[in-house]
């Protein structure tokens, strides 16, 4: 369907195709996922500091300011006060991202660990592309994605973390929906071109000192588990779509966790 390059943020996110957002948004129930795409989201301050850094380290995005002093309390603290409310609404409806003064140091001490980085470095240089969208059909479904960095035959994403050892990020892919979001990627890609995406690293920062790195692919189990619940995500769409029903959660008879089963077999040998 079509390739874009610097679409806006706010043209993005109101374009009518499928994300993978809204996929994993369906996938928790097309109730949820209605509600979600009916409603105006508003800007995050917990999103503020990874918006941020997509900025320096991309050199695109939403501009960054830093909030002046009028605007601070005397410890330093963001006011509450109405003037400061206007004021920072007056920057996000210009495209632009307010962040305290310790944020913008965070902001870049975090770059400059991306650009440092000898796996993450050359991603950044060789993959030319930046925000670029892509628009197809996929199975009958109008999607959409956006790749951090594309060119065409590869992809990769910038991630901010707490924890960004391949353990901690290994569980903010299960948590976040990690390997959803590059599956997605990877369909898009192929309904639009053709031909598979060769890569799709994850590029992820830590947010707070040092701003350790690391650079990750996922696995094929990770993959399995990712073409299953994509492909989920579609047929409840397009069910969705035809019925005019978005339903809630489904009644199930629940099965207790394996750490709640190991966890009660622990006690009775202890007593």
């Amino acid at each position: 369907m079509a390739t874009i390059q610097n679409m806006p943020d706010r043209d993005y996110h109101s374009r009518p195709e499928l994300s993978s957002t809204g996929a994993r948004k369906l996938l928790e129930s097309p109730a949820k996922f209605r509600y979600w795409s009916r409603t105006p989201q508003s800007p995050k301050q917990s999103f503020d500091l990874g918006h941020a850094v997509h900025a320096k380290v991309l050199g695109v995005g939403a501009s960054i300011v830093v909030y002046p002093s009028e605007h601070l309390t005397p410890s330093g603290n963001v006011s509450t006060k109405a003037a400061t409310v206007q004021w920072e609404t007056e920057q996000r409806a210009n495209g632009i991202t307010p962040i305290s003064r310790w944020d913008a140091f965070r902001v870049d001490a975090m770059a400059e660990s991306v650009l440092k980085n000898k796996e993450a470095r050359p991603l950044l240089e060789s993959i030319s592309g930046r925000e670029v969208t892509l628009l197809a059909d996929v199975e009958g479904v109008s999607c959409r994605c956006r790749f951090d960095l594309y060119d065409g035959v590869r992809g990769a994403d910038l991630k901010t973390a707490k924890d960004a050892s391949p353990a901690g990020f290994n569980r903010s892919v299960g948590a976040y929906g990690y390997h959803i979001q590059e599956r997605w990627y990877e369909d898009v890609h192929k309904a639009e071109t053709g031909q598979e995406l060769q890569s799709f690293p994850f590029i992820v920062v830590e947010s707070a000192a040092p701003y350790l790195v690391g650079v990750y692919d996922l696995d094929f189990m990770w993959e399995d588990i990712a073409k299953k619940r994509t492909e989920k995500a579609r047929d409840l769409y397009r069910s969705c779509m035809a019925s005019g029903e978005w339903p809630g959660y489904a009644t199930a008879t629940l099965t207790p966790p394996t750490w709640a089963v190991y966890e009660n077999e622990e006690e009775e040998i202890q007593v």
